[in-house]
């Protein structure tokens, strides 16, 4: 089952999922979603701020008390969908019902700094190195008793998935990975990009000084609102769908753990060095051997690199999706279909 099978384009045509029709597909298994060909309106239109998680439970794991949104069948495959920045759980308030019909157990869970995750003791450093993040999503498996599962995510998520299969493959069953593989390291930080990509980083140059710090904590929400638009430039969200996310940006350490994140990547601030090892585990760039398949929208406005350039570091069964129709850097919500069908096909291999 883990013969190379590299598709470096699949073309998906986008076709727009309103509230009535989300309602409609959650009854239904994804196959009938496949073989739906109407014509519809562009899916960046669709906004459907209404729908929400129904509630969010809350588990002590490892250092935190994180809060998490759970559907589907208590007894069913567990899939763990993991967001970005500056993003929330909504991301995926599409793509788990269509999940949690075909029969997983969905659980989505707020990243330290977002929602209503808090650290369990005060003297805690807020630390986002990408080691901890990951480091948060095991404990956070074990806290729920859940020995695999199947990792999906986007942006800071994605590495977060991505760092779980590379290190403990045990615990990951298959990966989805929007834009691929994002392991990084301090070292590799420190190489200079050509000007154009370098202008695409603006915002962590800017969270390097003080006056970025301040100038986030003060308007946070503009901040995510304009980089939700330069990153999904085709995505009209209404102002209800990006209140409902902004939401999870008032967590009190969200501010603290940004910055480290972004000053840590280019080594103007220190990890913890209990960490070190892990870090240089994840500096050497170690493949990936579960199955997995990679996404990118054809509209992206985030940094990301050629799918081609990082194909190779996927070891075991392997493809690699393009979204087309103006899908941004928020793929899950902007094509929910195409995410939770990713989904369900590498858990086929």
């Amino acid at each position: 089952m883990h013969n190379r099978e590299m598709t470096t384009a699949i073309d998906i045509d986008r076709r727009s999922l309103c509230s009535a029709a989300a309602a409609l597909l959650a009854a239904t298994s994804l196959g009938a979603i496949r073989s739906a060909h109407a014509d519809t309106a562009p899916r960046s239109a669709v906004d459907a701020p209404g729908n929400a998680f129904a509630a969010v439970r809350q588990i002590d794991a490892g250092l935190l008390n994180i809060g998490y949104a759970e559907t589907g069948p208590a007894n069913g495959a567990p899939v763990i969908l993991l967001h970005g920045w500056p993003y929330d759980i909504h991301s995926f308030v599409d793509v788990a019902p269509l999940l949690a019909a075909s029969g997983y157990r969905v659980i989505v869970p707020y990243l330290r700094g977002y929602g209503t995750t808090r650290f369990l003791a005060e003297d805690t450093v807020r630390n986002g190195q990408q080691s901890v993040v990951a480091l948060d999503l095991v404990a956070l498996m074990d806290a729920l008793r859940i020995e695999k599962a199947i990792l999906a995510g986007f942006d800071w998520g994605a590495r977060t998935a991505a760092i779980a299969a590379a290190i403990w493959p045990a615990r990951c069953k298959a990966l989805v990975s929007v834009s691929g593989y994002l392991i990084g390291s301090v070292k590799a930080g420190e190489q200079p990009l050509p000007p154009e990509a370098e202008l695409q980083w603006w915002y962590q140059f800017y969270f390097a000084t003080e006056r970025g710090r301040r100038g986030y904590a003060q308007n946070r929400d503009d901040f995510a609102k304009l980089i939700w638009t330069l990153a999904s430039p085709q995505w009209k969200f209404s102002a209800a769908t990006f209140k409902r996310s902004a939401a999870a940006f008032a967590n009190p350490d969200h501010v603290d753990i940004v910055i480290h994140n972004y000053r840590w990547r280019l080594g103007l601030a220190p990890g913890e060095k209990k960490y070190d090892e892990l870090e240089s585990r994840l500096a050497a760039a170690p493949t990936i051997g579960v199955p997995t398949i990679t996404l990118e929208g054809d509209a992206n406005g985030a940094p990301h690199l050629d799918p081609a350039s990082y194909a190779k570091k996927f070891s075991g069964w392997y493809a690699q999706r393009l979204i087309k129709g103006g899908v941004g850097h928020n793929l899950p919500q902007e094509a929910p279909r195409e995410f939770a069908q990713a989904i369900i096909d590498v858990d086929k291999v």
